[in-house]
């Protein structure tokens, strides 16, 4: 997979600096506010779950937000998911004498692929998102957003969720609905949930902040196909299905460097069924993140 350069990103990230820091100040009367952020993690989890295949990504976005409680912007992540390797399609040769396919001394048949790699598993990850936030009172506030998850240069698995959450103090809960996916009829398709709650502190000495997480994908095709069954007395074949559904949950604690940006130290964790493809490994990961 294409990454990007980090002496790249970082030079990007050192005129975006400029840029972004004389527009602030020009906008520093007005009720308009522009930024941008860059970060490196050296996993890039998702819902408890691994978009690079226990890599590093290079991640950055651009935000623009207005006084009245209306904002939108853009985030890209490199991502990786495990498919370039996938052959395309099997050939059985068939006998011609028999017209059965053709088997090894073993009796196992005999295949080959069309191909070595997928062209069609992409390299990167680009949102687009809007939304509303504001607040009661100093304890308790709320948001209203929608987002856009598309994936430029691969197969069609683009998707939109609308959501919304409410913060009282420390603790938030929200939820998101999927109106829109390319995989019909697959994960990621419209008419899913995910319901999800964290808690932060950041009243802490040195600059630390403490934060847990948790989540449940709740699909509407959640039955995937994991295998079939014979049944010699019928001479039926059974398709078997698992629950894609999932929990995951996480933690993080954080130090707040000043112009250095923000490092974190990171646990996450699904419990997702293995049959259908997840992995229930703890990820420990790090990050790297600055807000210009």
């Amino acid at each position: 997979m294409n990454r990007q350069r980090f002496s790249n990103t970082w030079a990007a990230g050192a005129l975006l600096a400029v840029s972004m820091g004389s527009m602030n100040a020009a906008l520093a009367e007005s009720p308009h506010s522009v930024s941008a952020n860059i970060g490196v993690v050296s996993n890039y989890i998702w819902r408890g779950v691994t978009q690079t295949q226990d890599g590093a990504a290079v991640q950055g976005g651009l935000d623009y937000s207005n006084a009245n409680g209306f904002y939108l912007g853009t985030w890209a992540s490199n991502i990786d998911w495990n498919d370039e390797g996938a052959p395309q399609d099997v050939i059985i040769p068939v006998d011609p004498e028999t017209g059965l396919p053709q088997t090894d001394a073993d009796g196992n048949l005999i295949g080959t692929t069309s191909g070595s790699s997928n062209p069609d598993s992409p390299n990167y990850e680009l949102d687009l998102y809007l939304g509303y936030a504001g607040s009661v009172n100093d304890d308790f506030s709320y948001d209203f957003n929608a987002i856009y998850y598309a994936y430029p240069d691969g197969r069609d698995s683009d998707f939109a969720e609308i959501g919304a959450s409410a913060t009282y103090k420390w603790f938030t809960l929200g939820l998101a609905y999927t109106v829109y996916g390319e995989n019909d009829d697959g994960l990621f398709d419209n008419g899913d949930f995910y319901y999800f709650g964290s808690a932060e502190y950041g009243d802490l000495p040195y600059g630390l902040s403490i934060s847990a997480r948790a989540g449940y994908y709740d699909f509407r095709n959640n039955d995937v196909e994991v295998g079939t069954v014979y049944d010699p007395a019928t001479g039926n074949v059974f398709i078997e299905t698992e629950s894609a559904n999932y929990w995951h949950y996480g933690a993080s604690i954080s130090k707040d460097a000043g112009d250095f940006g923000t490092f974190s130290l990171n646990w996450d964790q699904n419990n997702g069924n293995k049959d259908v493809g997840y992995d229930n490994d703890p990820r420990f990961w790090v990050g790297w993140n600055k807000e210009f």
